[in-house]
C-alpha cells in the first residue's frame, strides 16, 4: 500500500510559492520592496487574496442577460427589506467641473458589503475617457475582509442598462419593436444590448448632440446587429411613433418633450441622477405612469421628477411604485396599450453590489482574474 505524506507536500508548495515570489521580485527591481512585503505576508500567513478585475474582464464576465437576472433578484430583495443603502454622498469639485460619488450598500442574502466610489466628469464626453470612472469594493459581511476590487466604469455601464432592461420587460408593450436612443455614448451601446433582450427590436433610431455622433453609432452597431438603424437630426424625429425611448444623455436640461411622445410608448430616463438635472420636461412626466428603482432615492435625487414637482405639475403620489414591487406583483404597471410608462433610473449601490458579486463569483470559479495578496490578517505577535 502506498502511503502519502501530506505535510511535506504542503511545505513544498509553500517553498515553491515563496521561490516564485522571489523570482518575480528579482525580475522587477522597481517592485522588489512590494514583493518582499508579499513574501513576508505569505510566510506569516497574513495575506488575504483579493480578486482584481479590470474593465475588460468585467465586460467579459458580466453578460447582459445574466446581469438583468441579478438586477431582478436584488431589486425584489430591496423591496422586501433585505438591503441597506444610505443615499449617495456626492463631493462636487469647485465650479462643478466634476464630482466624486460614494455609494455603500449591504444585501443580507449574499453576506457581502459593497462600496462604489465613482467620479463623474461630464467634460469627458466625446474624449478617450468615460464620463464615469470608478471602482467597486466588495467586503465579506461576516468578518469585514476585502475580497474584491472591481472596475466600476464597466459595472456602472452594464448594470444601469440591465435595470432599464428589467423595467422594459415589466412595462413596455409585448409587441414593442421600434427603439429610440437619445444619446450615443457608452450607455447607448449598453442599452441597445439590454433592449434587444427585453423586446423583439427591429428598428433603431439614434439622435445625439450632432449628426456625426449619431452616424458613428449607427455605423458601429450596424456591423454587430442585423437591424434597421437610422441616424436622425432631432430628438422629435427619433421618438415619433417609437415603442421604447431611452434617454441616455449628460444633459441637465430637458431633451424630451411630453408633446412628442406617442401613446403606448415606454421610456427609460437614465441620464440624470441628481436633483437639479433632467432629460424630460414636466409634461413628459405628467403624461406617464411613473416607476422608480427606489422610492427614497427618487424623492431626493430624481431631477426629472423633482423639477416637475417643483413646477406644481405632479406630486409624490405620481410615483406609482418601485421596480421591485412590480416584480413581486404588488403594483400594476401597464394597464392598456396606449399607456405611456416611464422608468426613472437614478442608480443604486445595491445594483453595483449585485453586479460585482456576479463578476467576483465567476472570477473565483474560473481563476481568470488577478488575485493579489493584501493585508487583512493580524500578526498574533503584535
Amino acid at each position: 500500500m502506498q502511503v502519502f505524506n501530506r505535510a511535506p507536500r504542503t511545505r513544498t508548495r509553500k517553498r515553491d510559492l515563496l521561490r516564485q515570489e522571489a523570482e518575480i521580485a528579482n525580475r522587477s527591481p522597481a517592485g522588489s520592496r512590494c514583493h518582499t512585503f508579499q513574501q513576508a505576508a505569505y510566510a506569516k500567513g497574513l495575506h488575504v487574496d483579493v480578486v482584481i478585475a479590470n474593465q475588460g474582464e468585467v465586460a467579459r464576465l458580466l453578460d447582459m442577460s445574466e446581469c438583468m437576472a441579478a438586477m431582478r433578484d436584488v431589486l425584489a430583495g430591496l423591496t422586501r427589506g433585505e438591503c441597506q443603502l444610505p443615499l449617495r454622498q456626492i463631493l462636487w469639485l469647485p465650479d462643478r467641473v466634476g464630482a466624486l460619488g460614494m455609494m455603500p450598500s449591504c444585501w443580507s442574502k449574499v453576506d457581502l458589503i459593497g462600496l462604489k466610489a465613482v467620479s463623474f466628469f461630464p467634460g469627458n464626453e466625446g474624449t478617450e475617457l468615460d464620463t464615469h470612472q470608478g471602482v467597486v469594493l466588495l467586503y465579506d459581511a461576516k468578518r469585514g475582509r476585502l475580497v474584491a476590487i472591481i472596475d466600476g466604469t464597466a459595472i456602472t455601464a452594464i448594470r444601469t442598462a440591465a435595470v432599464s432592461g428589467v423595467a422594459t420587460e415589466l412595462l413596455a408593450r409585448e409587441d414593442a419593436h421600434t427603439l429610440a436612443l437619445i444619446g450615443s455614448g457608452v450607455q447607448a451601446h449598453q442599452h441597445l444590448k439590454a433592449m434587444l433582450i427585453a423586446r423583439p427590436i427591429q428598428s433603431v433610431r439614434v439622435a445625439s448632440k450632432s449628426m456625426a455622433r449619431a452616424q458613428a453609432f449607427v455605423k458601429k452597431e450596424s456591423t454587430r446587429h442585423s437591424l434597421d438603424f437610422i441616424a436622425v437630426a432631432t430628438v422629435r424625429e427619433a421618438v415619433d411613433g417609437a415603442d421604447i425611448v431611452c434617454t441616455v444623455t449628460s444633459s441637465s436640461q430637458p431633451v424630451l418633450s411630453g408633446d412628442w411622445i406617442s401613446p403606448g410608448t415606454h421610456i427609460n430616463a437614465v441620464g440624470s441622477s441628481v436633483s437639479v438635472a433632467r432629460e424630460l420636461d414636466a409634461e413628459a412626466v405628467r403624461r406617464s405612469r411613473l416607476f422608480v428603482d427606489r422610492m427614497e432615492s427618487a424623492l431626493n435625487e430624481a431631477g426629472d421628477f423633482l423639477l416637475a414637482k417643483e413646477e406644481g405639475v405632479v406630486g409624490d403620489d405620481h410615483i406609482l411604485g418601485e421596480l421591485g414591487a412590480l416584480i413581486a406583483g404588488n403594483v400594476v404597471g401597464r394597464r392598456a396599450d396606449d399607456d405611456i410608462t416611464l422608468f426613472k433610473s437614478v442608480g443604486l449601490a445595491v445594483e453595483d453590489l449585485a453586479a460585482a458579486r456576479v463578476v467576483y463569483t465567476k472570477a473565483k470559479e474560473t481563476g481568470s482574474c488577478l488575485q493579489m495578496p493584501l493585508g487583512g490578517k493580524r500578526d498574533a505577535t503584535d
